[in-house]
């Protein structure tokens, strides 16, 4: 990746996805759907690497994907004006899961000149709700 921070007219969901190669959340699956400013939308699917003792997705999946969908959206809506950090994730489990692909949306609920707050609503491929989310994210200039 080059030094030069990307413009908001870069970021893709196709080159988001390129540049989390390597990262945990490749290692989950998740690859995005929509990056834009406003909203920011990715999917995976769920499979026994991924469960929990209990054969069901793992909590840690959901919390990862929250706060990787929180700070794209974040850090695209600040762009060039400096990076952001997560300060707080909060997720409720909802919906246990063993098969199937998830998909998360991320919302701004507020975006300050040194916070910002993202709401993001994981489904599943019927439309159910199966975890939510908050992260607040520190603007660092």
């Amino acid at each position: 990746m080059s030094e030069k921070p990307l413009s908001l007219a870069d970021v893709t969901p196709e080159l988001m996805t390129e540049l989390s190669e390597g990262t945990f959340t490749d290692l989950i699956g998740l690859r995005f759907t929509e990056v834009t400013p406003d909203r920011v939308r990715g999917e995976w699917e769920v499979r026994p690497t991924l469960y929990q003792p209990a054969g069901i997705q793992n909590g840690g999946v959901y919390c990862t994907v929250i706060e990787t969908l929180a700070s794209v959206g974040a850090g695209v809506w600040l762009g060039e004006r400096g990076t952001v950090v997560g300060v707080n994730n909060n997720t409720d489990f909802l919906r246990a899961v063993r098969e199937g692909v998830l998909t998360g949306e991320a919302t701004p609920i507020h975006r300050g000149r040194s916070q910002q707050l993202w709401v993001v609503v994981i489904t599943d491929a019927e439309g159910r709700t199966v975890a939510r989310g908050q992260v607040r994210l520190q603007n660092l200039s």
